[in-house]
């Protein structure tokens, strides 16, 4: 089995390559190797819309089976990829089959980061990464009284807030000193800490976990202090670790996750890399190698990696978005604020409605905008050009953006 060009990893960066391949006229044979029984789909739904029952499974498919057949990409579903033999430009899989490629491309994202203590194997014990993950933290809803969310970054905060919905009682539990410490500022981890208290969610802060209890299957966690919180469900959400495993066997560069250039080229001769798995120099995080978790840098970097194999000369600079959806709250992200000097509270939280603009040097390089759809787009040239407007302007909700570009 040959193919001119094969795709590791069948998400939304996976996807998308197929698609802008297809779209730029390729007409070589495509195959798209995935290690779930499922068609590409959506993954942030399953901490949102689709746990909640709001929206189907059908329903977040990238695409509907037919697309991939008409188009001619050949879908090798429930295989993992073990092995990789770049001289011979081959790839084994984890059921001993070989499957040779012209050009390949890893799009494998990561697997949850399990908690590293004793009873994270226990029946009731979740991660949110999969359908199948989803579908196993669903069917055990009914016996659930009260459910402990471990990890305060966007999955946790999700998964606790259609938990609450359902009216089951949610213990958050957050090994740092406020939510979403990694990604944002503090006024908007108050905000939400505070938004999940009303909803009835307790907001545990430098909680420390010792182990999860239970015979069989999970009934309590124990914290470093001692005491237990009663739960039947446990939801584990602590980052990911990136799967490239086999690149970095077969010699490939890179630490936390794969080194790719500008191009998402790997050290690897004909090995593309892309999306979660792919550390690159991002001029948004001041050129440092990092790994952007978002379905926008896996598209982005898709449709860069399927032009640059027609021939065009391209470097990737897309500036980074993000979103998240808790209750009735919308919050999108544009920019990376890690790093960040200054925070400007544009607007008043108690309207549920507002922006932070991250600064640094005077420059804006992020925004978090919560119910705040005009100012996410408004912003973004701000960001993409690093402007350095007004503070007073920036916080002055009767001043556009637009007008500060």
């Amino acid at each position: 089995m040959h193919f001119d060009i094969v795709i590791v990893g069948a998400g939304h960066g996976g996807a998308q390559a197929a698609i802008a391949l297809r779209q730029a006229k390729f007409e070589g044979t495509i195959a798209m190797i995935g290690d779930e029984p499922e068609l590409p789909y959506e993954r942030p739904p399953l901490s949102k819309e689709y746990f909640s029952g709001e929206k189907v499974f059908e329903r977040i498919l990238i695409r509907p089976a037919a697309f991939w057949a008409e188009r001619n990409v050949e879908m090798l579903l429930n295989r993992r990829v073990v092995g990789v033999d770049p001289v011979a430009h081959s790839l084994t899989t984890a059921d001993g089959a070989t499957i040779g490629y012209g050009q390949l491309i890893w799009a494998t994202g990561g697997s949850p980061r399990r908690i590293g203590c004793a009873g994270n194997d226990l029946i009731g014990v979740h991660t949110v990464r999969t359908r199948a993950d989803a579908d196993r933290m669903l069917a055990e809803l009914d016996g659930v009284e009260q459910a402990v969310v471990i990890g305060g970054g966007y999955i946790g905060l999700e998964a606790a807030a259609v938990l609450s919905k359902f009216g089951k009682k949610v213990v958050l539990l957050e090994a740092l000193d406020r939510v979403l410490a990694r990604v944002a500022g503090e006024p908007l981890s108050r905000f939400y800490e505070a938004e999940h208290r009303a909803h009835g969610v307790a907001v545990r802060l430098g909680a420390a976990v010792e182990c999860i209890e239970g015979e069989g299957r999970v009934s309590g966690v124990r914290m470093k202090d001692g005491a237990v919180i009663p739960a039947q469900m446990v939801i584990v959400g602590i980052g990911i670790v990136p799967a490239v495993e086999p690149l970095m066997a077969a010699g490939a560069e890179g630490g936390n996750g794969v080194a790719v250039d500008h191009q998402c080229r790997t050290s690897l001769p004909d090995i593309f890399a892309i999306g979660d798995c792919a550390l690159h120099a991002n001029r948004f995080a001041d050129d440092m190698p990092i790994r952007l978790e978002s379905v926008q840098n896996a598209n982005d970097q898709a449709t860069l990696v399927a032009k640059t194999i027609m021939g065009q000369e391209l470097a990737y600079d897309a500036v980074p978005w993000f979103w998240s959806n808790q209750y009735d709250l919308k919050l999108q992200t544009v920019g990376l604020s890690t790093g960040h000097d200054a925070a400007i509270l544009r607007g008043d939280p108690a309207n549920r409605s507002f922006s932070v603009v991250y600064l640094k040097e005077g420059r804006v390089i992020a925004l978090d905008c919560v119910n705040a759809t005009k100012d996410f787009v408004q912003g973004r040239k701000l960001v993409v050009e690093r402007l350095s407007p007004d503070p007073a302007a920036l916080a002055d909700t009767g001043v556009l953006l637009k007008e500060l570009a």
